[in-house]
């Protein structure tokens, strides 16, 4: 299998504080792989160091070809067109409908011809279920449908990797369950998914590879996801996405 993601003897700083030591990580592209831990673990920071929010000081580290260690302030832009984020509070525009937010953001990217926009922006709301939302207003959508809204709009680019930051966070378990049907879809198509999360319940429902931030690294679960405890971190209480 091909890395697409690999971190060797990686220290993850937020500003001058230390939040994971000597991180090892190799991630294949087409994976699925959840990123779980307590709250203030550095799942987040984690996440961050992939889009080189938080740069990358001590150790080497490799995403989609680009060497996090050594990359040029103008190369991160190109880095970040081969990555889809997506946060937990989705972040779209309020003042535009779905259409003109998904236009946004490829005019933004280098895409001009007008025709190959709607033809991109209609097919990505299709691979979510959400062909018929391109007029429609943010607040006129539940929960749910934003979130399905803001994974379409992390593929209009086409990215090798999503980068998940607790999409779980605000929606109900039914709605939950959906979205990771979603997920587990685009995953079966061949993009590498990145999932931060705190819903334990769903990880056993959609079984795949798990590492947890703890003690200040990182350490792999098994995959037999049925013999993992996970009453100790449900008990935590939870925290809000991108605090960690």
């Amino acid at each position: 299998m091909e890395p697409i993601i690999e971190l060797k003897n990686a220290d993850i700083y937020q500003r001058e504080r230390l939040v994971l030591n000597n991180v090892n990580l190799s991630i294949n592209k087409g994976e699925f792989l959840y990123i779980i831990g307590k709250v203030g673990s550095g799942k987040s920071s984690l996440l961050k160091t992939f889009y080189n929010e938080l740069p990358l000081i001590a150790g080497t580290g490799v995403v989609c070809g680009y060497h996090l260690e050594k990359i040029r302030p103008k190369d991160i832009p190109y880095l970040r067109r081969r990555l889809g984020i997506i946060f937990q509070d989705f972040q779209l525009l309020t003042d535009r409908t779905v259409y003109k937010n998904f236009e946004f953001v490829l005019k933004a990217t280098g895409w001009h011809n007008e025709k190959t926009i709607k033809d991109r922006i209609n097919e990505v709301l299709m691979i979510v279920d959400m062909g018929h939302s391109g007029l429609r207003m943010p607040h006129q959508l539940s929960g749910g449908e934003q979130q399905r809204i803001v994974i379409a709009r992390a593929l209009l680019n086409n990215p090798e990797i999503i980068l998940a930051d607790e999409p779980t966070g605000n929606l109900d378990p039914e709605t939950s369950e959906a979205l990771l049907k979603v997920f587990m879809k685009i995953n079966s198509e061949g993009k590498t998914i990145i999932m931060a999360t705190h819903d334990y319940p769903l990880i056993q429902k959609f079984p795949a590879r798990k590492i947890i931030c703890e003690a200040e690294t990182i350490k792999e679960l098994p995959d037999d996801s049925g013999i993992i405890d996970f009453e100790s971190l449900l008990n935590d209480p939870l925290g809000p996405a991108g605090t960690n």
